[in-house]
């Protein structure tokens, strides 16, 4: 047998025993339970939550006690992070299907962490997994945070943050209303360090519009910036994002480094949008969007 084949064959038997220990430890604490008082674990909830990315990791910490947080992911902590801050103290893991099993998680909670099998992998061990959904725009954020929430066994909580999610998005709503009135809007330029921006069809976009910005990027989709464009045409702004994030620096074959791009965009109106804004499509994408918006 190659080394493939034995590595294989060698999780596949982790998964079966671990299936097994599952059955029997759940038999084990519901005897258990009917005769604790006060459990640490609520009834229906999932009591050893991994998270397996960053984008995870955000829901997780916002949504779930902290105690029924077993691990983070190893990027829990990084710049990028919302919730960096949050995570300070947690344990973090490696997002592999059979350390997720051996440590005994029973909702594995993921955006894009741990490889496309890690779902089979799990199933087969009775161990959960929630995903987390994709946003374009606001109100798929909000579809997103109720699933996730409904997920994590806190309904309430999910509906709260919707309820505060609207509660600035209409706070926005009339500020950019009454400092924009019927002036045609401004338009802006987003990029990031690689050189790429974006128009129709991204969440960022959205938000651009929603801060009272036309986007001159008119092309839907994620596209180098429009050089020949930007050589007889300036935005009237640039959005700037993810330029604080370690090794930012101008990658060799980026467009930012030619001559059209440093002429046209270094003298313009700049905003500069953290990177933890806009990494992940969570209710934190206001932070971004109150940044856009015009002041009074």
């Amino acid at each position: 047998m190659n080394r493939r084949g034995s590595m294989i064959g060698s999780i596949e038997k982790i998964l079966r025993i671990a299936a097994v220990g599952f059955i029997a430890a759940g038999c084990l604490a519901m005897d258990a339970g009917a005769a604790t008082e006060t459990g640490t674990q609520d009834i229906g909830k999932p009591s050893r939550i991994v998270s397996v990315d960053f984008c995870a990791d955000q829901f997780v910490l916002e949504l779930a006690d902290r105690r029924r947080i077993l691990a983070l992911s190893p990027d829990a902590r990084r710049s990028f992070s919302y919730l960096r801050k949050k995570a300070q103290d947690l344990p973090s893991i490696r997002p592999r299907a059979e350390n997720l099993i051996i440590e005994g998680a029973d909702l594995v909670v993921r955006s894009y962490g741990g490889g496309p099998n890690l779902g089979k992998l799990l199933a087969k061990a009775q161990v959960g997994m929630l995903q987390v959904g994709w946003a374009q725009d606001l109100e798929d954020i909000k579809t997103v945070v109720r699933a996730m929430a409904k997920g994590l066994g806190e309904p309430e909580r999910g509906e709260a943050l919707v309820g505060r999610m609207e509660a600035r998005i209409e706070a926005i709503a009339q500020r950019v209303a009454a400092v924009r009135k019927s002036r045609t809007p401004p338009s802006a330029l987003y990029t990031t360090p690689s050189g790429t921006t974006t128009g129709p069809g991204s969440l960022v976009h959205e938000l651009m519009v929603a801060a009272g910005f036309s986007n001159f990027e008119a092309r839907p989709g994620w596209r180098p910036l429009p050089l020949e464009r930007m050589a007889y045409e300036r935005p009237d702004r640039v959005i700037a994002a993810f330029f604080d994030k370690p090794g930012s620096e101008l990658e060799r074959w980026s467009p930012m480094r030619h001559s059209v791009a440093s002429k046209s965009l270094g003298a313009l109106p700049l905003t500069r949008l953290p990177g933890a804004y806009l990494a992940c499509g969570g209710w934190f994408v206001l932070d971004a969007l109150e940044t856009l918006a015009p002041r009074d």
